[in-house]
């Protein structure tokens, strides 16, 4: 009869028992509700996307980061999914809960998620690159914590690999979308970056009108030209960029 059934979900229940048969949260109906509503666009499709951020330690208590929340990421694995693709959503350091209905690997640094990608990247038909993967790692490691001793310290670091640049170079390379983050003179370093990594659609956005935050701005770039988008929640633009991937790809 086309009639869909949400839950039960499971915990504790109101009998003193714990296991099947609670009511589902608000925030998991709304989702699932969002879900079943949204075109399947994507029906058939495996996408891979990667968000949050890597930490590359120096010892056992320090390490180089960033500021990135994963939030964008996160909010394109979801849209993707209920549009109908079989999402893998390989995550860094963040504090988000992973979306429900696709899988979720998590990699705390740019090696460990470098492998991740490169272990699922080929049967992927789309391949979403979010994540804020440093650049640079510490050339050693300390066992232990490092004490305060001299007044300056010197740290050699190593370049990592450009997982995005290494996925595009591949053969038959799924297809695949760059994000850059900038402090400045914006479209021009984007633009840059998608032509030297050789990338159909990049999405650019200023740093300071993204990162950690829920709303942001961004500005799709591709062999037509920019395309900026207007200032929404992270779920309305990751729904927009689904949508101008699905024109570019049909």
């Amino acid at each position: 009869d086309n009639i869909s059934v949400l839950g039960p979900g499971h915990g504790d229940q109101a009998c003193g028992e714990t296991g099947d048969g609670r009511m589902l949260e608000p925030e998991q109906l709304a989702a699932l509700i969002h879900a079943h509503f949204t075109s399947k666009l994507f029906q058939g499709k495996k996408i891979l996307i990667t968000a949050g951020s890597t930490l590359e330690m120096i010892d056992p208590v320090r390490g180089i980061t960033n500021l990135s929340s994963g939030k964008m990421g996160f909010a394109i694995a979801r849209i993707a999914s209920d549009m109908g693709a079989e999402v893998t959503l390989i995550h860094g350091n963040t504090t988000l809960e992973p979306p429900a209905n696709l899988i979720s690997k998590h990699a705390s640094n740019a090696a460990a998620m470098y492998q991740a990608v490169m272990q699922d990247i080929g049967t992927q038909d789309i391949f979403i690159s979010v994540a804020a993967v440093a650049d640079y790692s510490p050339s050693e490691t300390s066992a232990h914590k490092i004490k305060k001793a001299e007044d300056t310290i010197t740290l050699t670091l190593t370049r990592n690999k450009d997982i995005l640049a290494e996925v595009a170079s591949m053969q038959n390379p799924p297809f695949c979308v760059g994000f850059a983050a900038e402090t400045q003179d914006l479209l021009n370093l984007a633009e840059k970056k998608r032509r030297a990594k050789k990338l159909p659609l990049l999405a650019a956005n200023l740093v300071s009108e993204s990162m950690g935050l829920d709303h942001a701005t961004l500005t799709l770039l591709d062999d037509t030209g920019s395309h900026p988008l207007h200032s929404a929640s992270k779920a309305v633009l990751a729904t927009e960029l689904l949508n101008h991937i699905h024109h570019m790809i049909n």
